[in-house]
């Protein structure tokens, strides 16, 4: 239990939900300085003082997939899910801000030359991929039909176009012996240096109000860095090994032990089918090998969360009730953000 009684609060009068699909500049100063007021007027003590210790893990709460017209929306079947579930995100941070004693955020993080992105691969007239209509299988690797563009050869691997080459083809391979999804070519994304990798203004701004009130640094979570593995888990990259056997990722078991380390773990986040989805379930595999019973720790935000869905395209929506019955199954709590369970 806590060293204070439960209580939830009420939303800050700064917080305007018709914002929250909008990018805006976060007035840090103003509001540090409200939310010290706030903590006073409502009794909130320091985060360390916390008995039990609850974490919020919010998976790419960022432009690029939360706002529309950015580069990957994830509109859900609603066609605004994202910013929808944004507003319910902000309000269960403001009114729980006694309650969670350290927020992660998880940063997708992208330079142009990545795997996935359409400079990296040319057929054999100099094309790139269409980005969001190509998947590359291993047969397409195989027969030439698509191949690393030469060019990249210079600033990936000083020139050594043969290596790139042979990851090519083992980086296929290997998807495919696991069983994953063949690889996506994606339009660019989450841009280092770019308004799209920032976290949506309204989410920043909860989380630094929140910060700021419990005296509890946010902890921001960078994956999707390296340019050649996909990372769509932030707990671990799609491919470890390269094509002559040696690491080129790793597990980021920093973070499976913390975020285990936790009373409570909350996850919310973009999007539902994939990388929320992923990442809950590389937590849940690496639950299972210490003890099953941690599961039930483990409380997932389903009203924060949404799947991709192109209209007339593509819908993963079944998919990602599928893989949340299966997390239940497992003794995760399937929640909604005004539930009642902190």
């Amino acid at each position: 239990m806590k060293t204070h009684t439960t209580q939830r609060l009420p939303i800050p009068s700064h917080f305007d939900p018709a914002r929250v699909g909008e990018v805006w500049r976060v007035p840090y100063q103003q509001r540090a300085a409200e939310a010290e007021a706030w903590a006073a007027q409502y009794h909130i003590p320091p985060a360390a003082e916390d008995r039990e210790r609850i974490c919020l893990l919010a998976i790419d709460v960022q432009n690029t997939f939360c706002i529309p017209d950015f580069e990957l929306f994830v509109g859900g079947r609603s066609g605004m899910g994202a910013v929808e579930d944004n507003v319910r995100l902000c309000e269960f941070i403001y009114r729980n801000l006694g309650e969670i004693t350290e927020i992660i955020p998880t940063m997708d993080t992208h330079t142009a030359m990545q795997i996935f992105h359409p400079i990296f691969w040319v057929n054999e007239a100099g094309d790139h991929p269409t980005p969001a209509a190509t998947m590359i299988t291993l047969e397409d690797v195989q027969q030439g039909v698509w191949k690393v563009n030469p060019n990249i050869a210079y600033s990936l691997t000083q020139g050594n176009y043969s290596a790139l080459e042979r990851h090519a083809l083992h980086y296929t391979r290997r998807l495919t012996e696991d069983g994953k999804y063949p690889l996506t070519i994606w339009p660019y994304h989450s841009m280092l240096g770019g308004i799209g990798h920032a976290l949506v203004s309204a989410v920043e701004e909860a989380m630094f109000f929140h910060c700021i009130a419990r005296s509890s640094q946010t902890n921001f979570e960078i994956k999707g860095s390296n340019p050649l593995t996909e990372n769509y888990s932030v707990l671990r990259p799609e491919v470890l090994d390269g094509a002559e056997g040696g690491a080129i990722a790793q597990k980021n078991t920093v973070l499976i032990q913390e975020v285990l380390n936790f009373d409570k773990v909350i996850i919310a986040g973009q999007a539902k089918s994939h990388c929320v989805a992923w990442t809950i379930d590389d937590l849940l595999t690496e639950i299972q090998m210490v003890d099953p019973n941690l599961a039930r720790k483990v409380y997932l935000l389903e009203d924060c969360t949404s799947p991709v869905v192109v209209p007339g395209v593509i819908d993963f929506t079944e998919q990602a009730e599928v893989a949340f019955q299966q997390f239940a199954d497992a003794g995760m709590h399937i929640v909604r953000s005004t539930d009642d369970f902190i």
